[in-house]
């Protein structure tokens, strides 16, 4: 038991972070050396309800609460004190989605997450009007769709937010948001760092016949930045959160944030020219930019750090599945011969292989489509492997390729940004368990970017340990402490990572690849249009 640490939490020298995931809730605990003491966790899923993915309010405040009680029963266990306060919270959440309230703070329709797909005329339009481009997940395409629909509960509006930002209303009394959150609500204005005044004028302009009550700004949460202090946790609020009654109101919270910022802060990427990219089912890449885009780009969504600074954000609905379900192949294949691998071993001997390869992957070609993919406008999921009689086809390039291909929807939107738009990149942070095998997957990925690429210890410690990280910025920040400063000077400062630079043989293999994966788009395009699905086509 670390009397140090017990006595830390009792003065609250520490930092609370809840992050709303879209399969768990977690809370984290830090100290005042930003390392995590305790944590607790609640596992949730969401529901198809009525043609819209929700998640139901009694959830959100069950699992908000069972993440925290077992994060204070943890306390309790390994460092013999009650948790009664904190230095400072901060929630956050998975970003954009829809939540409309009235003025009684009553809900108008359930939750619509970023998982729907429902707003394509709404955003089409939006982007047509605003010069910028407007995603179907964003929260003012959800509200602008309610409209084109004539839904009857837009009239009665009196708030909308986001989940991060419903949560700390909640707990606060405070409608506030922070920027990075906002800035999948509605376009930000870097000058102001706020919403952008010219487009919230047109918005209000484009409705002005529908007679509503009010403005679009009245309805939206005030815009804060990182380092700020956005309410206090209320007498009401602390018994949400803790319902024995052990937590103190008067703990100062920071601005709520989406999860896009919260993995930023986690991964050190907050600086301009760094950025992250995340490595799961699908993958994005988020490069802080030094300027505006000169033209809009579907494929580009346009986000902030959390302390405002413009991000382009590349989102890939495919990434690891096809790799994942070959390599399940070959461990049928392992056991059928006799052979018990562990599941780690199996995923090491077989990108280790890609090592060995071709640089462009032997003139092989996959498409790992689970699902459809919006950078390359195909609708429908068709994983496809495709070879002509001269590919030199062996395991090491077959490997390779399939490791490719994971990131050649995401290169496209990359090559908008450093090759269109040229962007410098000086740095990327790589995490996900892709990364989990030492060097292959970062040469891989330093390869299609032609940037170094850094793993990090800190990688795995997820978006609720960076919220609780901002929530410490705020408290213990110097004067005028910027917060890239403050994480490269105090948060990072001791954390080892290893970087791995781009090959050049790797870079010219990758280009080679990519010109065999746009030109047979088509043939993937075939697969939709003819391989029948289930007998239904």
């Amino acid at each position: 038991m670390d009397q140090n640490i017990g006595q830390a939490i009792l003065k609250g020298e520490t930092a609370l972070g809840i992050e709303f995931g879209s399969t768990r809730i977690k809370a984290v605990l830090i100290d005042q050396r930003f390392g995590t003491i305790a944590s607790g966790s609640f596992e949730w899923e969401n529901l198809l309800e009525g043609g819209y993915w929700t998640y139901h309010l009694t959830d959100i405040i069950k699992g908000l609460q069972e993440a925290y009680r077992e994060l204070k029963q943890e306390v309790q266990q390994k460092y013999g004190v009650t948790l009664t306060t904190v230095g400072s919270i901060g929630f956050s959440a998975m970003m954009h989605g829809y939540m409309a309230f009235d003025s009684a703070g009553g809900l108008l329709v359930p939750f619509r997450t970023w998982r729907n797909a429902t707003t394509g005329a709404a955003a089409k339009e939006l982007t047509d009007i605003f010069q910028f481009n407007i995603p179907e997940r964003w929260s003012i395409a959800h509200l602008y769709q309610a409209i084109l629909n004539g839904e009857e509960h837009v009239p009665q509006a009196e708030f909308v937010t986001t989940l991060g930002g419903y949560i700390h209303w909640l707990l606060t009394g405070s409608k506030a948001i922070g920027i990075g959150d906002a800035s999948g609500v509605f376009p930000i204005d870097e000058a102001t760092q706020d919403y952008n005044a010219a487009m919230v004028a047109q918005f209000d302009e484009l409705i002005a016949d529908k007679g509503y009550p009010w403005k679009l700004k009245d309805i939206l949460p005030k815009v804060y930045t990182a380092g700020e202090q956005a309410g206090l946790l209320t007498e009401a609020g602390a018994l949400i959160l803790d319902a024995s009654g052990d937590l103190q109101p008067g703990i100062p919270l920071c601005p709520p944030e989406g999860d896009a910022g919260t993995g930023m802060v986690a991964t050190n990427s907050v600086r301009k020219r760094t950025g992250n990219i995340s490595v799961g089912t699908s993958v994005f890449a988020m490069i802080v930019l030094e300027k505006d885009l000169t033209a809009v780009y579907p494929e580009i969504d346009m986000v902030t750090t959390p302390d405002g600074s413009p991000v382009g954000m590349v989102h890939a609905n495919n990434c690891s599945s096809d790799i994942n379900a070959w390599v399940g192949l070959f461990r049928e294949f392992s056991e059928a011969m006799g052979f018990k691998s562990d599941p780690g071993q199996l995923f090491s001997v077989l990108f280790n292989k890609a090592l060995e390869a071709d640089a462009d992957g032997g003139g092989l070609l996959s498409y790992g489509y689970f699902s459809g993919e919006n950078i390359t406008g195909i609708e429908k999921g068709r994983p496809l492997f495709v070879r002509s009689p001269e590919s030199r086809f062996n395991l090491a390039n077959f490997m390779r390729t399939h490791l490719f291909s994971a990131f050649g929807a995401l290169k496209i939107g990359m090559d908008i940004l450093t090759k269109q738009e040229q962007v410098s990149i000086d740095s990327i942070l790589a995490h996900g368990g892709l990364f989990k095998t030492p060097v292959v997957g970062q040469k891989i990925v330093a390869a299609a970017m032609n940037v170094p690429v850094s793993v990090m210890a800190t990688a795995g410690e997820g978006g609720a340990w960076g919220m609780a990280i901002l929530a410490a910025y705020m408290q213990n920040k110097e004067q005028q402490e910027r917060l890239d400063d403050f994480l490269d000077h105090k948060v990072f400062k001791d954390v080892e990572g290893q970087v791995i630079h781009p090959d050049e043989a790797d870079v010219k293999g990758f280009e080679l690849f990519m010109e065999r994966y746009t030109a047979g788009i088509a043939i993937e395009q075939a697969a939709v249009d003819h391989l029948v699905e289930n007998g239904r086509g």
